[in-house]
Formats: structure tokens, C-alpha cells, sequence
């Protein structure tokens, strides 16, 4: 049960790699055919960009878990950390309520398309195509709700992982014995 957990917990991470090898690797072979082979494989530029943007979006989910979403944090730097959490809480309320209203106008957009519009070159359906927009707006809404439950019942605070690479790195310079590389950091 508990890989089961932990699998659940890095979904998105999971999807992003695939999403991002398969576009990376279908650009790839898109490149050699046109200038090694002199042939573009026309359905290979569509494909490649419905997955750029589902793994955009499956990122920006996936970021929400990571609690790595941009924000501006200098004021709430400054007052204690339990007040910044209220405050960082209240944000992320507006924020579940702009996906809430996304999330309905995505369905509704989706439920409106015909069957015939379909993707030009590949032929699929576009409401399966956009089905990215209500499926990663769910998460990312799963994903708030789970940081905001780790911040304020559990007190975890799940730090920024950008930010604790580099505090990483600062504290492995600070040991090493090469006063060289402890200059360069600090």
C-alpha cells in the first residue's frame, strides 16, 4: 500500500518524464528525416506540440506538489512563519477558486466541440486533445489542497526545491577542504 502511495504522490513527475522523452524523441526523428532523409513526417509537429502542452500542464500540476510555484514571498518573509502560512493559505483559496471556475469552463468548452473538429494531421478528436485542460487543473487543485494539508495539520513545510539544492550545495562547500570552491559559493 504504501508504493502505492508513494507512486500516487509522483504522478505527475511520472507522466512529465514520458510526455517529455516522447516529444523530445518524435522531434528528434522529425529532424533527421528532414535533413538527412529530405522528408517531413507531417503528423510528427502536431504530436510533438499536443504533448509539449499536456506535459506544460501536467508540470504546472506537478509544481503545485512540489510547492515550487513562483510567488511573490519577500512580505511574508518577514513575519512569523505561522501568520505567512495563513497568508500563503488564503492565496492558495483564491487559487483553488480560479481552478474550480477553470475547470467548469474547460468542461463546458469540451462538451460544446463537435466531433468533427479534430486535430488536422492526426485526425483525433480536439475534446480528447483538450481533455488536458480539466484532468491538470484537478490535480494541481488535488496537489494545493494536499501541500496546504502537510503545511497547516501536519507541519510539514515542503520547502521549494530549487532553494534546498542550493542550501545543499552551500553546506557541502562549507565542508569541503578546497578554499577555492568555498569562496566561489559564498
Amino acid at each position: 500500500m504504501s508504493a502505492l502511495w508513494s507512486f500516487l504522490d509522483k504522478f505527475e513527475s511520472y507522466i512529465c518524464r514520458i510526455l517529455l522523452a516522447a516529444f523530445v524523441t518524435l522531434l528528434f526523428v522529425q529532424i533527421i528525416a528532414r535533413q538527412i532523409l529530405g522528408f517531413s513526417i507531417t503528423w510528427i509537429e502536431e504530436l510533438s506540440v499536443i504533448l509539449f502542452v499536456w506535459f506544460a500542464y501536467f508540470g504546472a500540476s506537478y509544481a503545485a506538489r512540489m510547492a515550487a510555484h513562483n510567488r511573490v514571498s519577500f512580505h511574508l518573509n518577514a513575519m512569523p512563519r505561522h501568520i505567512a502560512r495563513i497568508i500563503e493559505a488564503l492565496g492558495d483559496l483564491f487559487w483553488i477558486g480560479f481552478n474550480a471556475v477553470f475547470i467548469w469552463q474547460s468542461l463546458k468548452f469540451i462538451s460544446h466541440l463537435k466531433p468533427f473538429v479534430k486535430a488536422q494531421t492526426l485526425g483525433w478528436e480536439m475534446r480528447h486533445v483538450y481533455l488536458v485542460l480539466p484532468i491538470a487543473f484537478t490535480l494541481m487543485t488535488i496537489r494545493i489542497l494536499q501541500v496546504n494539508y502537510l503545511k497547516l495539520v501536519k507541519g510539514i513545510d515542503p520547502r521549494d526545491p530549487d532553494k534546498v539544492e542550493v542550501e545543499q550545495m552551500v553546506e557541502l562547500a562549507a565542508d569541503d577542504k578546497r578554499p577555492f570552491l568555498r569562496e566561489q559559493v559564498q
